[in-house]
């Protein structure tokens, strides 16, 4: 019995970092909107200003969903009677989850690679909304993880426009060409960038080089940066 109630309170505590970790993500997607640049915001057209509000939404809402579903396990773990051998399973298996939720973890699999070439005589250049519409769009088509120019796209990553040529993401500069790696289902990827109005679809008729490629090996590398929260008490 002290062993099956020891199972337990060790899980209690895993899944309760998970869950901390999730909520510390809610907090922090506002504190950096917070501490954005007042003055930038001013000048950004009410377009950019509405997709910023749409982004941040869907990253709060896919994080809160995280955090409840999590809560769950936590329930479901507090009603079970479990051995040791099957705690430690259950505890790698959770470690390894929330890590992968986190992005702290390099991973490979089935998805696209597309490629964005910017052309000089194209209507408008490539901006950070864009790039955000096709995050947006990936994630919506069921992606399991996404980078930009082998920067990871979590929930409180950043993308963008610091001046009219230069896009940062997670705070880094990236230079064209822009390659954003997908992981999932590859039609489902495919067709939500290319259907009518997909965002790469738009791209190409504005006059942008815009190439998809399917891979049954694409690597993703982890999030490399720091994730401690430093002002949330």
């Amino acid at each position: 019995m002290k062993h099956i109630q020891k199972g337990k309170i060790t899980l209690i505590i895993i899944i309760g970092i998970a869950c901390l970790a999730l909520t510390t993500i809610m907090f922090m997607q506002f504190k950096i909107v917070n501490q954005g640049d007042i003055n930038e915001l001013e000048v950004m057209r009410e377009e950019e200003l509405r997709t910023e509000l749409a982004n941040w939404k869907a990253n709060y809402e896919e994080a809160e969903m995280q955090y409840k579903q999590k809560m769950q396990t936590l329930e479901e773990y507090n009603q079970k009677e479990i051995s040791d051998t099957e705690t430690a399973e259950l505890v790698k298996k959770e470690l390894a989850q929330v890590n992968l939720l986190l992005g702290k973890t390099d991973v490979v699999g089935s998805g696209i690679t597309i490629t964005l070439k910017e052309s000089q005589s194209a209507e408008a250049p490539i901006t950070s909304d864009n790039l955000n519409m096709i995050v947006n769009s990936l994630k919506e088509a069921g992606a399991e993880a996404i980078s930009i120019n082998e920067e990871r796209i979590i929930n409180m990553s950043d993308i963008v426009l610091v001046s009219n040529s230069i896009i940062r993401v997670n705070q880094q500069r990236i230079l064209v060409p822009y390659i954003i790696k997908a992981i999932g289902n590859q039609a489902y990827l495919e067709s939500a960038l290319l259907g009518n109005g997909g965002e790469a679809d738009k791209l190409m008729k504005l006059g942008h080089d815009v190439n998809i490629e399917k891979d049954n090996r694409v690597k993703i590398l982890k999030y490399n940066k720091d994730l401690t929260a430093k002002y949330i008490e």
